[in-house]
């Protein structure tokens, strides 16, 4: 069964975002995970994620990640 999700009422950027909005916005939902959008198409299907699959995508963007 899927929860029943609202829409996030606070939405956060990057601060290494442009002012050009070419970046995403990521919001917790009612669910425990993250929601997340398109800056520039803010009325378009948003991305939902369990807290589990959010935490491991981005630990393996951390484990990836170039040297710098």
């Amino acid at each position: 069964m899927t929860p029943h999700l609202t829409w996030p009422s606070a939405w956060h950027r990057s601060s290494y975002s442009t002012g050009a909005n070419n970046c995403v916005e990521c919001a917790p939902n009612d669910a425990g995970g993250l929601a997340v959008r398109d800056s520039k198409e803010v009325t378009r299907p948003h991305l939902f994620f369990s807290g589990d699959a959010w935490t491991s995508f981005v630990s393996a963007l951390r484990d990836e990640a170039p040297a710098r």
